[in-house]
């Protein structure tokens, strides 16, 4: 799952990106309104983290060029407190609002509620809670993945990169691709984090089962697709 942060305090953005990303989630972050209401309204997000007080365009000005051009979920973060503004923001299309100071695992069951209502509403960038390939599913809202009835266990990570491949089935994607998408990263040809997390993914994905799904093809990376239909 993408989400954005819109935020310009920087000691809390990088706190949200670090906590989130640990969490399993790949995350963005704008930092100041101008940039945020840019990737809101172009880059594909399946949750916005949206605070209330930002330079160049506010809170407000975000959320409604957001609104016109879609419907996926947004949480406000915000230091006001007065009734009005949550009442605001609501009104303006806000999907929830959390308070500053909060507590990160407030912020965890929020988005995970948010995600869960985007999915089931049809409204997030995803294509809904449960993806589907052969004998694999996924349940995006409980993070959840089995194959033929198994559960797999899986790690944060893993299962990021589990769904990346499995929205993009049938698509070849690099290791540059999967660096970026899943660790944030830029790729770097020593690196082999990667190799890794695809080998680790495999050996739980692949290697208890006879139809093999995750494939390498080489000189370009690596595509999930069952080769039996």
């Amino acid at each position: 799952m993408r989400l954005l942060v819109i935020e310009d305090e920087p000691k809390l953005a990088d706190y949200l990106h670090k906590g989130l990303s640990e969490n399993g989630y790949v995350v963005d972050v704008a930092r100041d309104g101008i940039q945020g209401r840019l990737l809101a309204c172009d880059g594909e997000y399946d949750l916005v983290l949206l605070d209330l007080m930002l330079p160049g365009v506010d809170g407000f000005g975000v959320l409604k060029a957001m609104r016109e051009r879609g419907q996926r979920p947004v949480l406000m973060l915000t230091a006001r407190d007065k009734v009005e503004d949550r009442v605001r923001g609501l009104q303006e299309g806000a999907d929830d609002y959390l308070v500053k100071p909060f507590a990160f695992s407030e912020l965890l069951a929020r988005v995970a509620a948010l995600l869960r209502r985007g999915a089931a509403n049809g409204s997030g960038a995803g294509s809904g809670t449960q993806l589907r390939l052969a004998d694999l599913e996924l349940d995006l809202a409980s993070r959840k993945a089995h194959r033929a009835g198994s559960r797999l266990d899986l790690t944060a990570k893993e299962f990021t990169l589990l769904t990346l491949l499995l929205r993009r089935r049938g698509q070849v994607l690099s290791r540059t691709t999967l660096a970026e998408q899943v660790w944030d990263m830029n790729f770097d040809s020593d690196t082999n984090v990667v190799e890794v997390a695809v080998r680790r993914l495999r050996a739980k994905l692949d290697d208890p089962f006879e139809n093999k799904l995750l494939h390498t093809v080489r000189g370009m990376g690596y595509v999930l697709e069952d080769r039996t239909a």
